[in-house]
């Protein structure tokens, strides 16, 4: 197995419940929040997010429990090992 970049301090695990148009995204995070999380356009340009998928986001210094941006965007083979790394369910 490759290398699987994990969340850093001040990061959360979620997954994208929904598409809110105009990137951005509905994301349940582990700490139990639900956020509206944003994808930059650094970032937009370069992956595709659907429902379903585990991301990485940053919650926002203010509005942090309501929002936050996408810094990052598993795989399928990636999720796999975060499953059974125990990570995520």
């Amino acid at each position: 197995m490759g290398w699987v970049r994990l969340p850093k301090e001040g990061e959360i695990l979620g997954v994208v419940i929904g598409t809110l148009g105009g990137g951005r995204l509905q994301v349940a995070c582990k700490d139990g929040k639900e956020r509206m999380a944003r994808i930059p356009g650094k970032i937009r340009r370069n992956i595709w997010v659907r429902d379903g998928d585990i991301v990485i986001v940053i919650p926002w210094e203010i509005g942090g429990d309501k929002k936050a941006d996408v810094v990052w965007r598993y795989n399928r083979i990636q999720t796999d090992f975060l499953r059974r790394q125990g990570h995520i369910k």
